[in-house]
């Protein structure tokens, strides 16, 4: 049944503009916004936008030219995306989708890089930091459960970050901006008899705000592929390296937020950190017939991170170390036989595995002085996988997707302060069945349906069997959804979709726990409506919007916190949307308005100590072409200068913790390309 809060017909009328997404057959169950270059017809692996339900898609030229201190920050444009800015230098944010929320206690989408994993130990995504808005391609988001491809951290989709290869072209830009900020992206790319390089370099500084919140970062990537002449493979090799160091500004008390928003307390005036990370990845795709294709690629992810925090006076500062480095692997191998019984069928096989060396310290200190060992830990986890999928269409109207995929973990965990080891825990083999139907009486149309199942295990030691005889079993989610795709006349499109996730013994991350564990906190249940429109009006105007209403309950309480039977899922608002319009003034001068914002959320799991974080901000752009190679862009984001926070729950004592945000900043740029 359709959950109750989305009966509010009175937000369709938000819909009435409607994302910036252009026009796709609504047989192809995908939406884009901005211009998407698809290389290659109906060979190659199955493409998520052409197989799976509710696909989202951000063209490079929908995002190249925004001004972001983070990549993360793009997918504030994805509708439905739930965008949690903490503020905190390094740490300074991250998305969320099907009502999992930002806090990285359950990191629940799956990163890839350029098809390469890329989420850390334990699910949260620092290597996207090392993405500039000016190299990528295209952003592809895949919400739900019925996607086969991926495991570990797939709880509620994925989201592949492809960056630009190819092409003969030179673009630079440099900006500066509010509270002195400026940053410069340089990427050149060369290509030639089958072989392509780029070349990709990105420094960026500034503060925000607030005090005591200076950061800077830089970023270069290398990209060799080579096809040779009148060959169908194609080999390739992508380098990266990331480097930053931030002051982080800390939190306030409610009264010192309200008072002076700007300020950092003196107890925080040595938080901060440095991060380093490293990506080197290899790619092979290859016709090996007709009807056969195989593709796989090999990686290897590094990634050190040191951090000075102090939550509240009264707590004692600490330094967190992070230092994990990932070997892995993927491959498929799609089959396209001709059949007579059916219109067209495929079949993807696929392989997959990453091993995890992973350490973790954390001290107590004063002024990044060490005065005690909290813990110290070495934790290897592997991970290994398979699926089998195939897309069987009976007659050109139908569409089936049978899936199945298996995964099993290994690995240990030493104490090294007291010497103990521990094994993982058995979770055996975790099999996850999925099935998607896709019908389209009429090219506007399509309906479509989906179930199923992805999993969740516990995050750092408590992914092993610390301090008990029996092993746990891992968190299973079992969600569908339903939904309809339209296009009902010329650019205009949409989608509206019906979902639900049931989390079994779902586990979340203690933040700020002795132990760097996990708890349990029960069976789960997450509903939600989408709705997507778009409408380009005339030959200037395109208007774009979303909303998307959910709620996370949890049905089953964990014995030891019987008070949070019934209550919410902290920190996961009601209602997210994104809503704006682009018009094209003159052939040189384009304008863009849009806006975006939530409802608040509950600070913890028994819904007792108020609601906060709901907030709503207009954003302008303007972009001018001085001529055909160089354009000049204005942004100003928090347009109307309103306050705006994320809160979160420290304990009974020092309470909610606050970190305001920045309120109206001003930005310019130029872009050359040559």
């Amino acid at each position: 049944m359709c959950p109750p809060f989305a009966l509010r017909l009175s937000l369709l009328a938000t819909l009435l503009a409607a994302p910036a997404l252009h026009a796709a057959p609504a047989a192809d169950p995908s939406l884009t916004l901005g211009e998407v270059v698809v290389r290659g017809g109906e060979e190659g692996p199955l493409p998520a936008r052409r197989i799976l339900s509710s696909v989202d898609v951000l063209g490079g030229d929908a995002l190249e030219n925004r001004n972001t201190k983070y990549a993360w920050e793009l997918f504030s444009l994805v509708p439905g995306a739930m965008v949690t800015n903490f503020g905190q230098g390094n740490w300074g944010g991250k998305f969320s989708i099907r009502g999992f929320n930002g806090e990285g206690e359950i990191n629940a989408v799956k990163l890839l890089i350029d098809g390469i994993p890329s989420n850390g130990n334990d699910g949260n995504m620092p290597f996207l930091d090392m993405i500039f808005s000016q190299d990528i391609d295209a952003i592809e988001v895949v919400r739900g459960t019925n996607d086969a491809r991926y495991g570990l951290h797939a709880i509620a989709g994925s989201a592949n970050v492809v960056t630009r290869v190819g092409g003969n072209e030179t673009q630079l830009r440099a900006g500066v901006g509010s509270f002195g900020s400026s940053e410069v992206q340089l990427s050149k790319g060369i290509e030639k008899d089958g072989f392509s390089q780029n070349y990709f370099l990105a420094t960026q500084r500034g503060s925000g705000q607030r005090d005591h919140s200076l950061g800077e970062k830089s970023s270069f990537a290398g990209k060799w592929f080579l096809t040779p002449e009148g060959s169908s493979t194609r080999i390739g090799l992508i380098a990266r390296h990331y480097e930053s160091e931030a002051q982080e500004p800390g939190y306030l008390t409610a009264a010192e937020a309200r008072q002076n928003p700007d300020q950092s307390r003196p107890h925080n005036a040595t938080d901060g950190g440095v991060r380093r990370m490293n990506q080197l990845s290899a790619h092979l795709e290859t016709a090996l017939d007709e009807q056969l294709f195989w593709t796989a690629r090999a990686y290897m992810n590094d990634y050190t991170d040191k951090r000075w925090v102090r939550f509240s006076v009264a707590a004692s500062q600490q330094e967190r170390l992070t230092d994990e480095t990932q070997y892995g692997f993927l491959t498929n191998l799609t089959y396209r036989p001709q059949v007579s019984w059916a219109h067209s069928v495929a079949i993807e096989g696929g392989l997959d595995a990453q091993w995890q060396q992973n350490h973790s310290e954390r001290y107590l200190t004063t002024n990044r002085l060490r005065t005690a060992t909290r813990w110290k830990q070495d934790f290897d986890l592997d991970i290994y996988g398979a699926y089998l999928q195939a897309v069987i269409q009976p007659t050109p109207q139908w569409k089936l997707i049978p899936a199945y995929r298996v995964d099993t973990l290994r690995g240990g965990y030493t104490n090294q302060v007291t010497g103990k080891a521990y094994d993982v825990n058995d979770y055996g083999t975790i099999g996850q069945p999925k099935f998607s139907v896709v019908y389209t009486p009429d090219p506007r149309y399509s309906l479509y349906a989906n179930a199923g199942r992805t999993f969740q295990v516990g995050v750092g030691t408590g992914t092993y069997k610390v301090n008990r005889t029996s092993d746990m079993e891992p968190s299973v989610n079992d969600g569908w959804e339903t939904g309809l795709k339209l296009a009902p006349i010329a650019g205009v499109e949409g989608r509206i979709a019906l979902w639900e996730q049931k989390a079994s013994n779902e586990a979340r991350r203690v933040l700020n726990g002795a132990a760097n564990d996990s708890e349990y906190i029960g069976n789960t249940r997450r509903r939600g409506l989408d709705l997507q429109l778009s409408a380009k009006v005339g030959a200037q105007w395109r208007l774009w919007g979303g909303v998307a209403l959910q709620r996370a309950i949890i049905t089953q309480a964990e014995k030891a916190r019987p008070e949070t039977q019934g209550m919410e899922v902290d920190h996961v608002p009601h209602r997210l949307y994104s809503l704006g319009a682009d018009y094209q003034a003159t052939q040189d001068l384009k304008l863009s308005l849009w806006a975006n914002g939530q409802s608040s959320y509950f600070l913890e799991r028994s819904n007792s100590t108020g609601k906060y974080g709901g907030y709503n901000l207009i954003n302008l752009s303007a972009s001018y072409r001085l001529r055909a190679d160089t354009t000049l862009d204005f942004q100003i984001k928090n347009l109307a200068d309103r306050y705006y926070e994320y809160v979160w729950w420290y304990d009974n004592t020092v309470k909610d913790m606050h970190a305001p945000g920045d309120g109206r900043t001003v930005y310019g740029a130029i872009n050359v390309k040559f």
